[in-house]
């Protein structure tokens, strides 16, 4: 009969000895490896498409600006009337409609 320290050592050895399978059969399947490469994009064939993209671009953000400012310069304007309208009308016309 063994005694419970024996027993306990034994156990643990089997333990062990099961944890050293367990891990050589995780092990044993090497996965493939594959070498990584940096992503070289290709040299473009066609550089002055780039440039035309690029000029398109500014050309549509010159345009969309304009058009913003020719907006914006109108609602101003337009602001601006309705409020000379309104200061007109209380300063000189608001008193002679409320006097009869």
């Amino acid at each position: 009969m063994k005694s419970p320290h024996e027993h306990n050592q034994d156990i643990q050895r089997q333990v062990e000895k099961r944890l050293q399978e367990m891990d050589d059969q995780i092990h044993a399947i090497d996965a493939p490896f594959y070498q990584t490469q940096k992503h070289q994009p290709e040299p473009s064939q066609k550089p002055w498409l780039k440039k035309l993209i690029l000029g398109g671009k500014f050309f549509g953000l010159a345009v969309a600006t304009l058009v913003a400012v020719r907006v914006a310069s109108a609602l101003a304007g337009i602001v601006i009337f309705g409020a000379l309208v309104f200061l007109v009308y209380k300063l000189f016309l608001e008193s002679k409609f409320k006097k009869p």
